[in-house]
């Protein structure tokens, strides 16, 4: 049995011939219109949000900065972010010592939302987040408590070495929580 016989046998060579006529592709026109329009209208769609999502970058871009900087995504922000916290103790005095504190809770804060553990108040947040942070989740919480000595009285007395602890402490969660 040949392919000239099955198509015969089946009737696909009168199909093709039937749907190729003029008189049928004159009658189909329009119909072709409306698909061919609908379909520029989704693939115009799918390139607009394509281009205005950060889905490439997510996808793409990710990978390619991971790949050349031998870093997870995002620990170059992090790294940059707590290096401006730490100059801020090289630089010695009470005051920036202070403030230095006062923003790397705030650090903490923003990775703890970032990391999808935000809740009503800081405790609660790194409760949620205290299975990564478990080692080291007592000292969390005293160090948000020193943060809050310094905000809510403005004599409470910081020495050099206290800072540094609890700016250790900081950097600990914020790198465990900010690169899982």
């Amino acid at each position: 049995m040949t392919w000239e016989q099955v198509y015969n046998f089946f009737g696909i060579k009168d199909f093709i011939y039937f749907i190729s006529s003029p008189q049928i592709q004159d009658m189909l026109f329009p119909v072709k219109l409306v698909f061919v329009t609908f379909a520029m209208f989704f693939l115009a769609g799918v390139v607009y949000f394509m281009v205005n999502s950060s889905w490439l970058q997510y996808k793409f871009l990710e990978d390619v900065t991971e790949f050349f900087s031998w870093q997870s995504y995002g620990l170059r922000q992090i790294s940059k972010r707590w290096n401006s916290i730490k100059r801020r103790i090289d630089l010695g005095s009470e005051a920036e010592l202070k403030l230095a504190l006062i923003e790397a809770d705030d650090f903490l804060r923003e990775v703890l939302e970032d990391a999808g553990f935000e809740e009503e108040g800081f405790e609660a947040s790194v409760q949620k987040a205290g299975r990564l942070i478990s080692p080291i989740l007592r000292d969390v919480l005293l160090a948000h408590e020193l943060r809050n000595s310094i905000v809510y009285n403005p004599d409470y007395k910081l020495n050099l070495d206290h800072a540094k602890k609890m700016l250790k402490v900081y950097e600990s969660a914020i790198n465990t929580i900010g690169v899982s």
